[in-house]
């Protein structure tokens, strides 16, 4: 059963299972996962002298953490930043996207959604009642 942190309009959010198989994958291609975390977002906890412009970078490599979890509604792990162990949460919300540090390969989500309900019907960038739209696809590096 889903809950309703999890739901977005009815609608279970990819967003954790698309960053959990990315970090698999990363993971046995022998790269590093980084996450990038809106800093900004309520219940982020990080390190404060490590965000830049209300955002920060993660290495969540299970080398570089501990007790790593990385569960449908955030992050959680314990990590050494100059050489003190802090305790990081992430809501899955805040995380921005996913990349490789040696290669880039990566994902960046879209901060509007799955989390959050689609926008109403005759709201600017919407599809009125009756019009089709169609579907849109774009290269991500």
């Amino acid at each position: 059963m889903v809950s309703g942190s999890e739901e977005g309009a009815g609608v279970l959010s990819r967003r954790p299972y698309l960053l959990r198989a990315m970090h698999e994958w990363m993971g046995d291609a022998g790269f590093t996962p980084h996450i990038i975390v809106d800093a900004g977002r309520s219940g982020v906890e990080v390190p404060n002298a490590y965000i830049k412009d209300g955002k920060i970078v993660l290495n969540v490599s299970l080398n570089a953490t501990q007790r790593l979890q990385l569960l449908n509604h955030g992050i959680e792990f314990d990590a050494r930043f100059a050489g003190v162990v802090h305790h990081v949460r992430v809501p899955m919300v805040a995380v921005l996207g996913i990349y490789a540090r040696e290669t880039g390969e990566g994902m960046v989500f879209n901060e509007n959604e799955p989390d959050s309900p689609p926008p109403e019907a005759g709201t600017p960038g919407t599809a009125l009642k009756g019009e089709m739209r169609r579907p849109k696809l774009t290269v991500v590096k």
